[in-house]
């Protein structure tokens, strides 16, 4: 179970292997006897809130994944596209791995420009185009 210690995701976060939890149930679908009989989908269970990661990851990975999180604080994954439970079991932290890392980087900031000349006149002139269609509208009224 040595390959199943602590979750690294890159060389300065790690997840440490107790804030994971894992649970064994039998995966859904198509597989004849096999599916009946063996626990081999995995639950992957991690406390968001409570878990060690800097607190500018962990906002940014509940604003990313916060419709996945349960309403105590905790994401659970699910994999189940492998027959065997040791390849679950890697599907689900090496997904987690990734949606951590991709928490993990901060955004760009905008660094805010002027629209072109070009852009404004463009603008401006499709304001007067619609301007005229619009005046042309009504007005008409019926004399007797």
């Amino acid at each position: 179970m040595s390959e199943f210690g602590d979750l690294r995701i890159s060389d300065s976060l790690t997840v440490p292997a107790w804030e994971l939890s894992e649970a064994f149930v039998r995966a859904s679908g198509p597989g004849g006897q096999n599916v009946n009989k063996v626990s081999s989908a995995v639950q992957l269970t991690w406390q968001v809130a409570a878990s060690s990661l800097p607190p500018a990851i962990k906002e940014r990975f509940q604003k990313l994944y916060g419709s996945r999180i349960t309403a105590d604080g905790r994401l659970i994954l699910e994999a189940s596209e492998h027959r065997g439970q040791l390849l679950n079991r890697q599907a689900a932290r090496v997904r987690l791995a990734e949606m951590i890392l991709k928490a993990s980087v901060a955004p760009k900031r905008r660094i805010q420009t002027k629209p072109t000349a070009g852009s404004v006149r463009r603008r401006i002139t499709a304001k007067k185009k619609r301007s005229e269609v619009k005046s042309l509208r009504g007005g008409v009224t019926g004399e007797d």
